[in-house]
Order: structure tokens, then C-alpha cells, then sequence
């Protein structure tokens, strides 16, 4: 009997210690999904946001996405440790009137960097200029509206002489002005070192290859990308 009585014993102490352990474990468990949770929280809010705005020459029209130059500055920012997410909001074909319609459906997510590259199609449709400069404006005077804090980075963008000197002169002027007078950084011209040259394009002249591209992002927008990062 007093045998029985010990088993007896035995198996509820068992019991008891099996119910604890497993309460322990899973209560355990559930801390651990718990800081995993707040960790990736925690990193998702430290995540900054750069947006890329612009037409065919952002979007890498001709490459794959990867191959555009926002995932090259991409690649930048992951080899530096750098915890900002770039993302491609270039359409192929886009003026500045299109862009000044769709920049509130871009600017839906926050933006801490914004990278304006338009007005090259304007320019090879001969648009008014004044036209050009009033929607770049327009587009900055968005940007900044729904957030003070952004930085602006404007592309600089140059076109051939087929709408004559004083045409291709004045268009090349509407980019330094507009960054002079809105306090925003600066690419000289986008496509320094690249247009023109026949290897870093593809068939259609105008578009970077994959190795255009790289040019474009480490020489030209990097530098001027950089600074604004570090502060």
C-alpha cells in the first residue's frame, strides 16, 4: 500500500514539475516573440526613406529594376550599414505636369530624402520653360508641405541643341536656380560622364547601360547624397 501511495506521490510531483516546465518554456516563448517583435519595430521605425522621383532615367528603362541606379545607391547604402531604404518611384515617359499630379499618391509614405529627376522629356518636347520651372516648383513646394524635415536633392539635367541655343541654355539654368532658391542639394547634371558616349548607352542614345548606370549613381549622385546621410 505504502508502495502504491509512493508511486501515487511520485506521479503528481511528475505531473506538477511537467506542467511548470512547460509553463515556464511557454511563457518564456512568448517574451522572446514578444522583444522579436519590438526589435523588428524598433528596426522598421529606425528604417529612413529615400525616394527616387523621376522618369525613364530613374526607373533603368531598357534594364532590370536592380540595374537602375536608386538599387545601385541601394547596394551603397546596405555595404555602409546605412539603415535607409531606396525606392524607385521613376515612370518611363514622365514630364513635370504628370509628376506634379501623382506626387501626392507618392508622398503617402514618409520621406526623408527626395530625390527630384525631371524635365528632361519636357526639354525634348520643346515644353515653355517657365511651365517646366512652375511644376519642379510645385512638386518641392509639395514635398516640403507634407514635410518640412525632407531633404530635396535636384537632378540637374541638360539637352541636346534641337530647340536651339537659347532654348538649351535657359533649360539648363531652371535646375541650379530652383535648388539656389528652395536651399536644396545639387546633382550639377545627372548624366555627366555618361551622355553622349556610346558604350555607357544603350541603342537609343539616351538611356545608361548597366555600367552607365553605376556612373550615374557612384560619381554623380553619391557625392551629393552622402553628406545628407551623414548629418
Amino acid at each position: 500500500m505504502r508502495t502504491l501511495l509512493t508511486f501515487c506521490y511520485f506521479l503528481i510531483l511528475l505531473f506538477t514539475f511537467s506542467c511548470g516546465e512547460s509553463a515556464s518554456k511557454k511563457e518564456s516563448k512568448q517574451v522572446t516573440t514578444e522583444i522579436q517583435q519590438e526589435n523588428n519595430s524598433d528596426s522598421a521605425a529606425s528604417e529612413k526613406v529615400i525616394l527616387f522621383f523621376g522618369n525613364s532615367l530613374t526607373a533603368g528603362m531598357g534594364l532590370d529594376p536592380n540595374e537602375a541606379f536608386p538599387a545601385v545607391i541601394q547596394q551603397r547604402l546596405d555595404s555602409l550599414n546605412l539603415f535607409y531604404t531606396a525606392v524607385n518611384a521613376g515612370l518611363s515617359g514622365e514630364t513635370t505636369a504628370a509628376g506634379k499630379n501623382r506626387i501626392n499618391w507618392v508622398l503617402n509614405q514618409k520621406v526623408d530624402v527626395f530625390v527630384l529627376e525631371l524635365g528632361a522629356n519636357d526639354g525634348l518636347r520643346g515644353i515653355p520653360l517657365e511651365e517646366t520651372r512652375n511644376n519642379l516648383q510645385a512638386i518641392i513646394d509639395t514635398v516640403r508641405s507634407k514635410n518640412p524635415e525632407t531633404k530635396i536633392v535636384l537632378a540637374g539635367m541638360q539637352i541636346p541643341p534641337n530647340m536651339g541655343l537659347e532654348y538649351t541654355s535657359e533649360f539648363r539654368k531652371i535646375f541650379p536656380e530652383l535648388a539656389a532658391k528652395n536651399k536644396a542639394a545639387l546633382i550639377p547634371f545627372l548624366l555627366e560622364d555618361v551622355a553622349g558616349i556610346p558604350s555607357l548607352n544603350q541603342a537609343d542614345g539616351i538611356h545608361p547601360t548597366v555600367e552607365g548606370q553605376k556612373i550615374v549613381a557612384y560619381q554623380n549622385v553619391w557625392p551629393v547624397l552622402k553628406p545628407l546621410l551623414m548629418n
